[in-house]
């Protein structure tokens, strides 16, 4: 068997019919750099597994008895490949022919890039405004909060955004869409991958900051395209919006130390009264419901805590 040039990886979780269509879309073309396809399931109970094994057989399929989440199970599709790139790509999307193509040309023509990344669009054919740039201390204040409604916590949400940017040309980025992104196999294994800390978010936030740091530039290659099926793949997960402060806790520590880190406790504590008002004003009249919102917003603060 000839070595792929390219290596896909794709995760899936209870994602049985996007993960079909996100196959037949990576098989539905003649590529012109040989690639493999690695899918990792995450313990899935919807059969998506056995869905693979019996429809796509040239898949090299890895069965986890459980959801590893998200940066483990990349690292342990990463771990399998062969290609001298490797793509890990979410199961909600649909790879438009030549797209994975366009982003191995770009990083074989520029060995000063780390990493490589297409635009996103909607099922519509809207565009997807998924590039971001870095989170600041204030972005971390200001970003899903009261405080982002007005400057200067305004100016660093449509900064942390990139409200600038129409996503409609190719440039450098920060951070460009985590739901598909090429990098040279050695480098990513050189990097250790995806920080397994950050289990499910802001993984690919640390990858990228740390290609930054070490003087590798990312690519948004907006030739490239990929439909992608928004928040499909997390929009099940029950203990998400825990996890999400728990992963933006770490890895404001690992990159902004341990002042950073109390400085992300404080603002969550913020949050946390601003979400216990608006519970109340949206309450005023249904103090049963009040009463139970709180309750939840309680229990997902000592889960927090814990």
């Amino acid at each position: 068997m000839t070595t792929p040039v390219l290596s896909v990886v794709v995760l899936s979780w209870n994602t049985q019919e996007l993960l079909r269509a996100c196959l037949r879309a990576l098989f539905a073309e003649t590529p012109r750099h040989t690639r493999e396809v690695i899918v990792v399931d995450n313990g899935s109970h919807d059969g998506s597994a056995d869905m693979v094994a019996a429809a796509f057989p040239q898949v090299r399929l890895l069965r986890n008895a459980q959801n590893e989440l998200y940066a483990r199970g990349n690292n342990q599709g990463a771990s399998l490949a062969q290609g001298a790139y490797v793509c890990t790509l979410n199961s909600d999307t649909e790879v438009r022919p030549g797209a994975l193509d366009l982003l191995v040309d770009w990083l074989a023509a520029h060995p000063e890039c780390g990493a490589a990344a297409p635009r996103l669009v909607n099922p519509d054919g809207s565009v997807q405004r998924a590039c971001m740039r870095f989170p600041t201390l204030l972005t971390a204040l200001a970003w899903n909060s009261w405080w982002g409604s007005f400057w200067p916590g305004s100016a660093a949400v449509r900064r942390y955004q990139m409200l600038d940017f129409d996503h409609l040309h190719s440039r450098d980025v920060d951070q460009p869409p985590g739901a598909c992104c090429v990098l040279r196999t050695d480098e990513w294994r050189r990097l250790g991958g995806f920080d397994e800390v950050l289990a499910l978010f802001y993984n690919d936030v640390d990858l990228c900051r740390r290609l930054w740091r070490a003087g590798r530039s990312i690519r948004y290659v907006a030739e490239a395209e990929v439909m992608h099926h928004q928040g499909a793949s997390t929009k099940n997960f029950a203990r998400m919006l825990v996890l999400w402060h728990k992963n933006r806790l770490a890895y404001y520590r690992k990159h902004h130390g341990a002042l950073g880190a109390l400085w992300v406790r404080l603002c969550v504590r913020l949050r946390i009264w601003e979400e216990w008002l608006r519970i109340g004003q949206r309450n005023k009249r249904d103090p049963m419901r009040k009463k139970a919102e709180r309750e939840h917003l309680a229990a997902a603060v000592k889960e927090l805590q814990s």
